[in-house]
């Protein structure tokens, strides 16, 4: 059976992230069956970390503030996690279904796709999102 997607759930949840006068950082989104759907939201980036466990598929869409000294902006990323004990069908499954959340989850500077708790570290995310984003001032302070 194909999967399908909670559009209009999945939307909401993506437009909390994006939405300056909220104070939400990030949504995630879960394989509910063969539907994927909203799996939770919140403005503290380890609640996130918590949902990527080692059974578990899901992606999310994340507001970062990165900048320098210069200037402080809001940064978007999108990170796919595939926990270890994910079998191969699902594995494979996630590119297709992947494509379906990107069609609700458009604008974002980089995208991860994540197996290794180690990986979604927050800092690490910070500086990838940082040297995707162009100049950095910080630089002629050192």
């Amino acid at each position: 059976m194909s999967t399908q997607i909670d559009k209009d759930a999945c939307r909401e949840a993506y437009n909390q992230v994006r939405d300056d006068n909220t104070d939400t950082n990030w949504a995630a989104f879960k394989y509910e069956g063969t539907k994927i759907v909203p799996a939770g939201q919140g403005t503290d980036y380890e609640d996130f970390k918590v949902l990527c466990t080692d059974d578990n598929r899901l992606f999310a869409f994340i507001r970062i503030t990165t900048g320098d000294a210069m200037s402080k902006r809001a940064k978007f990323t999108f990170i796919t996690w595939i926990g270890e004990k994910i079998g191969g069908l699902q594995r494979a499954k996630i590119s297709t279904d992947k494509t379906m959340v990107k069609d609700i989850v458009q604008n974002f500077a980089k995208e991860f796709m994540i197996s290794d708790p180690k990986e979604l570290d927050e800092d690490y995310i910070r500086t990838e999102l940082k040297k995707a984003g162009g100049a950095n001032y910080d630089a002629q302070a050192e």
